[in-house]
């Protein structure tokens, strides 16, 4: 088995999958996504920034092509700043576009026969959980007695926490979601998690199965900083940044703002970055307006790729991601590695990146605005906790976890010939 690094791998490397007929030697991989993409008119398959082609190739080192199921949309035209996801060895298995648990709902039986039609008889099948994708096909995999590994990418209980999601489904999701998966990891062949220990307690696999844990970051040389922020003095302002998704809330870009406004009231001078974009956008600018922040809240929109967004990290002084749900923030490690303080909540594996110091509670805008204003107060502890960042995040350099990865798809594998 070779290791071939993502930056390496291009569109002319490998065969596409659908060219690929199984044979005795050769093993494709179906994978569950719960990100949405645009189809354009040619054919082609895109992204708007996440889970894009190089994301997936990580699955070509034990596996001969990727068919990747998720829910596809067609537009007019390839979108200006788009990522492609197909190519050489990866292709994408389209499922009708639906939103929310009622377009599920209403949809489930053209959804779950889209998703068994994706799946050939050879195949290796990855589940990647929590979410309505992996649903379309457990029931089947139980069902033929067919192995499948796991990916725990997060938790569903917190994700559907009060004030994480806009549904009047929400207490119905947070009791059904949670007790799927933790069949699906009892009934899974093979398991990773993103946490080294969290996720795992709450979902645990089958005590005989190959299981480890890999964040699905990858870190290269180039995202790290040569070395962690000092602050030698209080900065004017203290520039703050927050990195997440606007499509829901919870990543609480909400209570930021109003944490953020209060600390401005102890007479901190203070600018906020929100990178991030989605349905939600416009109701949080408008929340920056009524807390009379709006000229110091920046909201940068969609970022294309992690340059720019290494940039504005570069410029900032403090990352804040005070969620309300997480598996493991790959955004928070990104800033541990250009050498950041962090302050993080205390859900899904934040405590395994973050001291206690360092967090608060989930949806508490009081203690968050608290937390920011005794640590931009104290230059010194900004410096102590830039160093402390900057060396845990060597723990998820690409090649670290690699190792582990590889070890998961080679379980899978042999799972899935046997």
């Amino acid at each position: 088995m070779t290791l071939v690094a993502a930056s390496e791998r291009n569109y002319d490397s490998r065969p596409n999958i659908e060219q690929q007929p199984h044979t005795e030697n050769r093993l494709n991989i179906c994978v569950t996504s719960q990100h949405r993409y645009m189809r354009s008119p040619d054919g082609a398959v895109w992204t708007d920034g996440k889970y894009d082609y190089i994301f997936w190739t990580r699955y070509l080192d034990e596996f001969d092509g990727v068919r990747v199921i998720a829910r596809v949309r067609d537009v007019p035209t390839s979108p200006a700043n788009g990522k492609r996801v197909d190519g050489a060895g990866i292709s994408v298995a389209p499922l009708p576009f639906v939103r929310g648990p009622l377009g599920y709902l209403l949809n489930a039986r053209k959804l779950s026969a889209a998703a068994r039609a994706a799946v050939q008889s050879g195949d290796a099948v990855m589940l990647r959980v929590p979410g309505e994708i992996a649903l379309c096909l457990d029931t089947w995999m139980w069902k033929t007695i067919r192995p499948y590994g796991v990916e725990v990418v997060g938790d569903p209980y917190e994700l559907y926490a009060p004030g994480s999601v806009k549904s009047v489904f929400r207490p119905l999701l947070r009791a059904f979601y949670p007790w799927r998966m933790r069949q699906e990891c009892a009934a899974a062949a093979t398991a990773s998690y993103v946490t080294e220990s969290t996720l795992q307690k709450s979902y645990p696999p089958a005590s005989a199965i190959f299981h480890t844990h890999y964040s699905s970051i990858e870190l290269d040389d180039a995202a790290y900083a040569d070395s962690p922020k000092r602050f030698d003095a209080a900065g004017s302002p203290t520039r703050l940044v927050f990195v997440g998704t606007l499509a829901q809330l919870y990543k609480a870009p909400d209570t930021l703002l109003r944490a953020f406004a209060l600390a401005v009231a102890e007479k901190l001078d203070l600018t906020l970055t929100i990178i991030g974009d989605g349905q939600h956008r416009a109701e949080l600018e408008n929340l920056a307006a009524r807390l009379n922040i709006a000229p110091r809240v920046r909201f940068a929109g969609q970022l294309a790729g992690f340059s720019a967004v290494k940039a504005e990290l570069d410029t900032a002084d403090l990352f804040v991601l005070a969620s309300h749900q997480e598996g493991l923030p790959r955004a928070t490690i990104e800033a541990m590695a250009r050498g950041l303080p962090c302050i993080g909540s205390t859900v899904g594996g934040t405590p395994e990146l973050l001291p206690p110091e360092d967090m608060v509670s989930p949806g508490n805008e009081r203690a968050l605005a608290n937390k920011i204003t005794e640590v931009v107060r104290d230059p010194a502890r900004m410096t102590r906790m830039a160093e402390r960042n900057f060396l845990k995040s060597r723990e998820y350099h690409q090649d670290r976890l690699r190792t582990r990865r590889a070890a998961h798809y080679a379980a899978l594998k042999k799972a899935t010939q046997r």
